[in-house]
């Protein structure tokens, strides 16, 4: 169960990656900080970042930082896979090479 949390907090800050880039992006095009929209979007992902933070606490008190925090290198991987499909980014091969070698580190730090 709790690595399940862990888990999500990684899903929830690769989420609030994505939401704090699409804010900026409405904020870009309306010229202005204070646009609703984008004022709205950018208060999503700060709940949503501050939910993950005090559900990656409650992860903390149950396992050891060592064995939890190599899962948040998965948003390195997050992320960038949600901008290709949300903003239609493009990746060099290098790239796929770089997320290969997290995923790998990943699995050997878990493994351990």
């Amino acid at each position: 169960m709790t690595y399940f949390i862990a888990i999500l907090c990684v899903l929830g800050i690769a989420g609030g990656q994505l939401l704090f880039k699409l804010s900026a992006s409405h904020m870009h095009k309306s010229g202005s900080y204070f646009e609703p929209r984008s004022l709205m979007i950018l208060f999503v992902a700060l709940a949503l970042y501050g939910i993950t933070t005090l559900a990656w606490v409650w992860v903390l008190q149950k396992i050891e930082l060592g064995r939890a925090y190599p899962l948040m290198a998965l948003a390195f991987v997050l992320v960038p896979i949600g901008s290709h499909f949300v903003f239609g980014e493009r990746f060099q091969i290098q790239y796929f090479v770089g997320v290969a070698m997290i995923m790998a580190g990943i699995l050997v730090t878990v493994k351990a």
